[in-house]
């Protein structure tokens, strides 16, 4: 399995993830009221002035399809829906409305960051392996 996405932009992409969903001002539902994932772009609506979202949602919306649903698919496997041995299934699961709004969807889980980090982890990588 090789990741479409640069090691150095999906860390970037944790830093930042991390550093947004640390603010206090960043709340997040419980149950989501809609099940059709508007609660994620909601999210990004309420902090849509923060330099953190701005510049992942920019990171995000510069990468391919294949690449934002490789980042969806990473988070489904650090979170225990996917093994790795699923991911060109999670990849293809990702597709689509989960791809096209990936920025959103994934910055609306709380724990996305730990999330990706496990993901990596799942695929024997590291943000350390960067340098």
């Amino acid at each position: 399995m090789r990741l479409h996405i640069p090691l150095d932009t999906l860390c970037s992409l944790i830093d930042l993830a991390r550093e947004f969903q640390a603010k206090e001002s960043v709340v997040f539902p419980e149950v989501p009221s809609s099940p059709s994932d508007d609660w994620a772009l909601q999210i990004l609506a309420d902090h849509s002035d923060d330099y953190n979202v701005a510049e992942f949602s920019n990171i995000v919306t510069e990468m391919s399809e294949r690449q934002r649903s490789e980042l969806v698919a990473l988070m489904w496997v650090g979170r225990g829906d996917y093994s790795v041995e699923e991911w060109e299934q999670a990849v293809d699961d990702a597709l689509g409305d989960f791809s096209i709004r990936a920025a959103a969807y994934v910055l609306a889980h709380p724990m996305v960051s730990d999330h990706l980090e496990e993901g990596m982890i799942a695929f024997d990588l590291s943000c350390e392996d960067e340098d």
